[in-house]
Formats: C-alpha cells, sequence, structure tokens
C-alpha cells in the first residue's frame, strides 16, 4: 500500500512538472508573438558641432518608428511598436549638448523613447540592422520665428510625387483665416515656417497645376491674411502668405488636406504659462496651458495620450479611434490642439469631471441618444401618481392651463398627447382644476409630481399690493406758478402755439384734442405738497375737491371717476294702433360729464412703480336744441416713479366769465338815452384743474 502511494505521488509531479512546462512554453510563445523585438540598451557618444549621437540597440532589425517632438517641455519621443523593453535602467542621463536625459517606458506591447531635451533642438535618424542613431542636433540654429520640423519616420519613404488639387480660404471664428490645401491624395510632406511678417509653406513632393499659379487677394475677408501667393518651385509647390498686424498661426494636416489658421492677436488678449485663460476680444475660448505641438504621421492615439499627459486628465478613448494626423501648432492652449485634432478626425469629446471620453461623432450621438431613450423608457414604464395640491393665492385654473401647456379649463387639462410631453407634464400626465376649493390634482410620475410642487411653490405666492392716492385740486392761475417755481420745474411762462398750451409751472406739455393740453411732471417723495396744498386752501387761491384712494394688486387696473350725469330729453314715437297712427312722447337720456382716472401699476425687480395712466375730462360745452355737447379731454401715458413719488398731470383748465348791470329801472331800458341810466362790468377767471397721484407700495410679510 505505501509503495503504490509512493508511486501514485511520483507520478502526479511529473504531471505537475509537465504541465508547468507547457506553460511557460505557451508563455513564452505569447511573449514573443506580442513582442517581437526587444529594446536592449541605450548609449549615446559626443559628435562634432555640439550634436549627440543616440544608438539604441534591438534584438533585431529596426521596425516601424513613429517619431514626434514638443517644444514646451523641448521633447523627442520615439514610439516603437510591438517592442519590448528590456533594459535594466529605466532613464540614462546624457548632459551633452541639447540633450539632458534619455528614458524608456513600456506599455500596451509598445515601448516609448523619450529624450528630455535642454533647448529645442532639431533631430535626424537612421538606422542599419538592429541599431537605430538618433542625432539630435546642438539647438544653436533655432530661433523665436522659426519651427522644429521632425524628420521623417526612417522606415518610411518619402511619398511619391502628388499635384495640388485646390488652394481654399475661408474666414473662420473670431476673424482668423483658414487656408485649406487639397491634394489629389494622401502623403504631401509640407513644411511651414515664418519670416517676419510672411508665412511661407513648402511642399517638396507636390507639384502646382497651372490654373493655379496665380495672386489671391483676401483682403475682403477682413483676416491678418492679405494675399496668397503659389509658386512653383523646381517639382516642388511654394506658398507665400502675407499677412497685416500681429497674428497666431497654426496648421495641421489630415487625409489629403493641409489646414493653416491664421488668428488676429488682440490687444486684450491675455496669455499666462500655468492655467491660462485665452481672451480672444474680451471673451474667453480657451482655458489651458500653452503648447507647441510637431507631430508628422503620428497616430491620434497617441497624440490623445500626450495631451492628457500636458493636461493631467483622465483620457478614455474609445476603441474605434484611429488613423494618423500630421500637426503644427506654436503656443496655443492644449485644448485648443485637441479640439483641432478632434475636428480634423471627425471626433468628438465629453467631459466629466476631470475625465475625458474621445469617441467619433457618431458612436457619441449615439449612446446619447440610447440614453435618453431609456430615460424616457423608464418614465413611461413609471408608475403614475395622484397629488391633491391647494392653491392659496393664485388661480388654479390658469395654473391648470400653465402646467398643461395652454390647454384645458377648469374641468380638465393634460391627458395623453400622441406621446409628446406638453408643458411640464410628461405624455402620461393630466391636471385638473376645481374651482370651488381652488385645488389642483395632478396626476404624472412621482419625479413630475415633485418638479410641479417646487414650481408651485415659486408661483403661488401672495403679490404686493399699490396704495394709489389721487388729488384733484381746482387752483387758479397763479398757484400753479408758484408751484413750478417751488419744484424746479423748468417752465415758468405761458405761450400758445397752434393746438398746444405749455402751462406755467411744468416741464412737460402733452397734446390732446379740443385745443388743450396735459402736462406732467414728477414729485420726489421728499416734496412738502401736504404744505402747499394746506396753504393753498388757506388762501383762497384754489380748492382740493376729492382726494379718493384705493388699493390695487399689482398689474392690476384701478379706476376713479368723479363728476356728473347731464339729463336732457329726446322725442320719440310710441307704437300706433292698427290703423298705423303713432303718438309722439319724450323720453329722458343723459350723458356724463366726468373726470375719469385709470391707473395699471406693475411693481418693478428694483422697488419702483411703472404706471400706465389713463385720464379723461368731460365737460359741457353747449346745447343744441336741447341735447348737451361735451368738451372732450384725454391722455394716456407711462411712467416709471419711486414708491411715494408723485405725477402730476395739468393743462386742464375752467373758465368763468361774469357780465353784471346795474342802473336805474325803467331809464334805463329806453334806447340810446337807457346807457346814461345803468352800468355794465364784466369779469373773467381762469382755474386750473391739478391732478397728484402718487403710488404706494404695500409689500405682503414673505410667510
Amino acid at each position: 500500500m505505501t509503495a503504490m502511494n509512493q508511486t501514485g505521488e511520483a507520478k502526479g509531479i511529473l504531471q505537475a512538472l509537465r504541465t508547468a512546462t507547457i506553460a511557460l512554453c505557451l508563455m513564452a510563445a505569447g511573449g514573443a508573438a506580442s513582442a517581437a523585438n526587444v529594446l536592449q540598451d541605450i548609449r549615446y557618444a559626443a559628435a562634432p558641432g555640439g550634436k549627440v549621437d543616440i544608438t539604441l540597440q534591438f534584438s533585431g532589425p529596426v521596425g516601424a518608428v513613429q517619431a514626434f517632438t514638443t517644444d514646451s517641455p523641448p521633447r523627442i519621443a520615439l514610439d516603437l511598436p510591438n517592442t519590448s523593453n528590456g533594459l535594466s535602467a529605466r532613464k540614462v542621463t546624457v548632459g551633452s549638448g541639447a540633450t539632458s536625459s534619455v528614458s524608456a517606458a513600456e506599455a500596451g506591447g509598445r515601448t516609448r523613447v523619450v529624450v528630455d531635451l535642454l533647448r529645442p533642438a532639431g533631430y535626424t535618424t537612421r538606422s542599419a540592422g538592429n541599431l537605430l542613431v538618433l542625432t539630435v542636433d546642438a539647438g544653436a540654429a533655432a530661433t523665436a520665428n522659426s519651427i522644429m520640423v521632425n524628420s521623417a519616420d526612417p522606415i518610411k519613404r518619402a511619398p511619391s510625387t502628388l499635384n495640388l488639387a485646390n488652394i481654399d480660404f475661408r474666414r473662420g471664428d473670431g476673424g482668423a483665416g483658414r487656408l485649406i490645401l487639397r491634394f489629389d491624395h494622401d502623403g504631401a510632406s509640407a513644411d511651414m515656417r515664418t519670416e517676419g511678417d510672411k508665412i511661407i509653406i513648402d511642399v517638396s513632393n507636390a507639384q502646382l497645376p497651372e490654373n493655379l499659379r496665380r495672386r489671391l487677394d483676401v483682403t475682403d475677408f477682413a483676416t491678418p491674411v492679405a494675399s496668397i501667393e503659389p509658386r512653383a518651385n523646381a517639382g516642388s509647390t511654394r506658398l507665400v502668405i502675407n499677412t497685416s498686424g500681429a497674428y497666431e498661426s497654426s496648421a495641421y494636416q489630415t487625409g489629403n488636406e493641409y489646414v493653416l489658421e491664421v488668428s488676429p492677436k488682440h490687444s486684450a488678449a491675455v496669455i499666462q504659462a500655468a492655467g491660462a485663460v485665452i481672451e480672444v476680444g474680451g471673451a474667453q475660448r480657451y482655458t489651458g496651458k500653452p503648447v507647441t505641438f510637431n507631430f508628422q504621421d503620428v497616430p491620434v492615439r497617441t497624440v490623445l495620450q500626450l495631451m492628457a499627459e500636458e493636461s493631467g486628465l483622465n483620457l478614455v478613448v474609445a476603441d474605434t479611434v484611429g488613423g494618423s494626423v500630421t500637426l503644427r501648432l506654436i503656443n496655443v492652449p492644449w485644448d485648443q490642439a485637441m479640439d483641432i485634432v478632434l475636428r480634423a478626425k471627425g471626433l468628438d469629446k465629453r467631459r466629466d469631471g476631470n475625465v475625458v471620453w474621445v469617441a467619433p461623432q457618431a458612436e457619441l450621438s449615439s449612446y446619447e441618444l440610447a440614453v435618453n431613450q431609456a430615460r424616457i423608457n423608464l418614465e413611461n414604464s413609471a408608475e403614475v401618481v395622484s397629488e391633491y395640491i391647494p392653491i392659496s393665492y393664485a388661480n388654479a385654473t390658469a395654473l391648470a392651463s400653465l402646467l398643461g401647456g395652454g390647454g384645458g379649463g377648469a374641468g380638465a387639462s393634460g391627458g395623453s398627447g400622441g406621446g409628446q410631453q406638453r408643458g411640464f407634464l410628461s405624455p402620461r400626465g393630466s391636471v385638473i382644476a376645481d374651482d370651488r376649493t381652488n385645488t389642483l390634482l395632478v396626476v404624472d410620475i412621482p419625479k413630475k409630481v415633485e418638479e410641479i410642487k417646487k414650481l408651485l411653490e415659486t408661483l403661488d405666492r401672495p403679490v404686493d399690493q399699490v396704495l394709489i392716492e389721487a388729488r384733484v385740486v381746482i387752483a387758479d392761475d397763479s398757484f400753479s406758478r408758484d408751484l413750478g417755481a417751488k419744484f424746479g420745474f423748468s417752465n415758468t411762462d405761458t405761450s400758445h402755439s397752434g393746438d398746444t398750451t405749455t402751462t406755467n409751472g411744468f416741464n412737460l406739455s402733452l397734446p390732446v384734442s379740443g385745443g388743450g393740453a396735459f402736462n406732467f411732471s414728477i414729485l420726489k417723495p421728499s416734496s412738502n405738497l401736504e404744505l402747499e396744498l394746506s396753504a393753498l386752501e388757506q388762501e383762497g387761491r384754489g380748492e382740493v375737491i376729492s382726494n379718493p384712494r384705493v388699493i390695487t394688486s399689482n398689474q392690476r387696473e384701478a379706476t376713479i371717476t368723479q363728476g356728473d350725469e347731464i339729463g336732457y330729453v329726446t322725442p320719440s314715437t310710441s307704437s300706433g294702433s292698427s290703423t298705423g297712427g303713432g303718438q309722439a312722447i319724450s323720453a329722458p337720456a343723459f350723458k356724463d360729464a366726468t373726470l375719469e382716472l385709470k391707473v395699471t401699476p406693475t411693481i418693478t425687480q428694483d422697488g419702483r412703480v411703472f404706471l400706465a395712466i389713463n385720464l379723461k375730462k368731460d365737460d359741457v360745452k353747449s346745447f343744441f336744441n336741447g341735447v348737451p355737447s361735451l368738451t372732450k379731454r384725454a391722455i394716456t401715458t407711462a411712467v416709471l416713479v419711486d414708491s411715494g413719488a408723485t405725477v402730476v398731470i395739468g393743462g386742464v383748465y375752467e373758465f368763468r366769465e361774469r357780465q353784471d348791470i346795474s342802473g336805474l329801472p325803467w331809464l334805463r331800458d329806453l334806447p340810446v338815452l337807457g346807457n346814461l341810466f345803468k352800468k355794465n362790468g364784466k369779469s373773467h377767471s381762469k382755474a386750473e384743474l391739478l391732478m397728484f397721484i402718487t403710488p404706494r407700495i404695500l409689500q405682503v410679510p414673505k410667510r
């Protein structure tokens, strides 16, 4: 039994060893499949002219290499697909020429080699067998206006010659000029540089057709670009862009298009090193650290990863994002650079806090539509509830109409309406108003019911009221003149011009029909109006004939009427007998000769009162066959005043003429001689009707 157990244990151990060996072999095979090459060593050596040669040694022949540079901070990056990192040290310190150090890191089956520079510098690469040599220039030739152009991928060769198919110029946002060069196929090798007020674009592998060899004057576009001069240059193409004024330029290339954007540099532009706020003409557009990118046929995913490192954001890139981009941007905010890349590749982004999701526009739209549809489906499947909401101050019927999108009345408002939301209700919601109890019955899903209750807390509240006090005063001409002088009104004489009468003491004449004029002024709340009116009555120069007061709610009309009914008799014919005869009878009729004031107050948010005033004054002018003829005066105006201020309306006059005859009885009636025995006396007086309107806000205490 023991021997059998020992034999079984030995067999188990051998089986475990075989399984482990097979697993190790599979892992080795999988590792070899996932990383076909290995970076084994990095070494450097000083070269003439301050250059530095950095040699990368691999386990096999050098494969594809993708290179790009940044100027802030200055770096050269090499991406090595299907390559694992076999270095023992992660960083190699150089400290020679423009080169500071070299570091390597592996992620996702590729290795990135980053050369940190002391200053911006150009470079070249060459490969031989399993060695890749990167030569970094000294950097002394770099100037403020030049752009570093990295060399092409050492594995890729220059593309074949292509033709420039079209030159297009457009005006972009903020007065920027956009130059779009379209080629007959991909692979244009474009180089941009700045020389003073000119931007020069050289495309070494593109020919310029005869029909495009003409100067383009684009000054009418009102951009920093004045003209574009395409030139053929020994089998290549050169475009000279003449500019005017200060500008900023950026360029990117995608597919068969090369796009140059030239934006005006405003004097109000503010650019700060970290967390900068970019303002153009006072309007904020982009925030972020200004960076300079120089990409030559680099995968979009690599560019987005670099931008994520610059911004400090967490970036999530969809699996469907692919392709390469050639991009040259100088001193632009990183978020603007990201928008340019996304726009060039038909991508879009969504940001949630410090996480940015990048995907094709169609994919993002489909996702958001799906989320919205799921929300709608959830609401449609939710159980409806009923809620009785008593209304305290507002009208329940009016609120029901508002909540239901303007439909319905006291009986019902709402109901299913074709699956579309109406007003504040869901497609399944309804609202009914009960006028007797001023209560709303709301039937809807719980989410909508809570939203409606919060809305009603804002709408169902007491409105402020306004006390309107009116004083109707009959004063002689001298009092109105004195009142105008005391309260600072500008006009101090009486003049007549056509139909318009400018009255003493008031600063604004409003002509009306009937040959008269209303006049208008405003007294501040601190004016001593009560004292002046008391003095008026004590001195016998006038009388306060009416002082009505009325309280009305905000935006509700208040009416004050005072006057007489003038009676008269009108003849009419009564219905006769069957023989057709009739009898003439007299019937009484009346006409109103009244002073009527209508005021509609509106309380503004700053505590003042907007008054819509309608004033009408009718007087009996004469009688025609016993029927009174009226003189009508009316004014409709609006004025904004402080609470407690007084609006003064004048210009309504009452004229009185009196003729007295005295003398000896009988003798004064004799023809001609009677004038010796009698005395004639005539008197003429004029009084002005003044209307003083004072609104005061009566605020309702908040609960």
